[in-house]
């Protein structure tokens, strides 16, 4: 094995294990909180920090990057969010609903933080080290995080769902800091030296994080609604729309989450399979046709829901189409944003694209809470349209396949 691949796969066991605990965490914080009576608002509102966090984190983080290596923050995005799930873990029930709120909140932003270096650090890692010479690695490579990724994310849904039920919320918080401190010590024994100088060789000015490529900025527009979408209906109203208006218990709500993720993960991983059935690398064009896709699939739940047409299977059945289609578009943004990234800037370039993510995702944690609150599912998939819609307008100015650097 080269030490590229080698690096790569020990990167990737990185993000993998921080995976499995980012995913269990959004899955304790909103059944613990909503079975403690918070309303679905309330609950949004623990997530709101997270992603503000997330947007700083991205764009600091790229430029950190740059500058003192991917191995730097690779580590940092570990060891806060240990420090985090420890932090939370001292969360007592019979605080003041502002007080618990408000805890909880910052322990989340401290959590967005780690998950957006330890993102970056990865993904980042990607450009770095793919053979350059090797047909189709980089979509290959990418696919295979992404999807790897997603499907433990839910895998760590399930974990959360199940732990909160067996060692409650203080323990399952616990568990899953010792598991990852062990996942550090682990990686850092073996990455070595690896991966800790700057990655483009000279350290760069912080006004240089914006990005001035076009491309990338109409891909991140693009990306910020799709991710929006998303999250509007799936954040908070899908989970409380689960409990609250079918009666599921923890477990069923985690595990049907988590089954959601890994067939959306798996779809990410064979993306590129399904992508060049055209035998065309993806390229605007390939956007705009899935990003349609999704809105299509969309209107049809939100219209069986209305139209009262078995509105339970229309949101179970429905919500496994929009995971395949979610998760190609998913997979081809990831790709395209790697295509597009300046070889010596990829870390910056990947951090500003993560920051319109982040953007995305604060946007549609919070309507998320206030669409169920005031239309229930069919308000959040209502917006969701609205929020494909933009993405797909946006995607118009995404170049076709003859302007897209090929890298791969």
């Amino acid at each position: 094995m080269s030490s590229a691949v080698r690096n790569y796969a020990l990167v990737t066991s990185a993000y993998w294990g921080f995976t499995l605990t980012d995913g269990a965490l959004r899955m304790l914080v909103l059944l613990h909180f909503h079975a403690l009576g918070y309303s679905a608002f309330e609950i949004a509102l623990l997530f709101i920090l997270y992603e503000v966090a997330g947007i700083i984190t991205n764009l600091v983080g790229g430029w950190l990057a740059q500058a003192r290596g991917l191995r730097f923050t690779l580590y940092a995005g570990l060891s806060l969010q240990i420090a985090s799930l420890c932090a939370l873990s001292l969360t007592d029930p019979t605080w003041l609903p502002a007080i618990s709120v408000a805890y909880v909140m910052g322990l989340q932003a401290a959590s967005g933080v780690a998950k957006d270096l330890t993102k970056m650090s990865s993904k980042s890692a990607i450009k770095v080290l793919v053979p350059a010479n090797a047909e189709g690695a980089l979509f290959k490579w990418v696919a295979l995080l992404t999807g790897s990724k997603n499907a433990l994310k839910g895998l760590g849904f399930f974990m959360g769902g199940a732990l909160l039920s067996w060692l409650g919320f203080a323990g399952a918080l616990l568990a899953m800091a010792a598991g990852l401190a062990i996942t550090l010590v682990a990686v850092a024994l073996s990455l070595g030296n690896a991966m800790s100088g700057p990655t483009g060789g000279v350290k760069p000015k912080f006004r240089e994080v914006f990005s001035g490529d076009r491309k990338i900025n109409v891909l991140s527009a693009a990306r910020l609604f799709l991710f929006g979408s998303r999250d509007i209906w799936f954040v908070v109203g899908l989970p409380v729309y689960l409990a609250a208006e079918l009666g599921w218990g923890h477990i069923e709500v985690g595990t049907y989450m988590a089954a959601w993720v890994i067939g959306y993960g798996f779809v990410q991983a064979v993306a590129p399979k399904i992508l060049r059935a055209s035998s065309k690398e993806p390229d605007g064009r390939t956007a705009r046709f899935w990003i349609f896709a999704l809105i299509a699939v969309s209107v049809a739940i939100t219209a069986a829901i209305v139209r009262d047409i078995s509105p339970e299977i229309a949101v179970l059945c429905g919500l496994i189409v929009f995971g395949i289609v979610f998760a190609i578009n998913s997979s081809l943004h990831s790709y395209l944003i790697l295509a597009y990234a300046d070889g010596d800037k990829v870390a910056m370039n990947v951090g500003f694209y993560y920051m319109s993510n982040a953007i995305g995702r604060l946007t549609g944690t919070i309507l998320s809470g206030v669409a169920y609150m005031y239309g229930g599912l069919t308000g959040c998939l209502t917006v969701s349209i609205g929020f494909l819609t933009m993405s797909w307008i946006i995607s118009i100015a995404l170049p076709d396949r003859k302007t897209v650097q090929q890298v791969s």
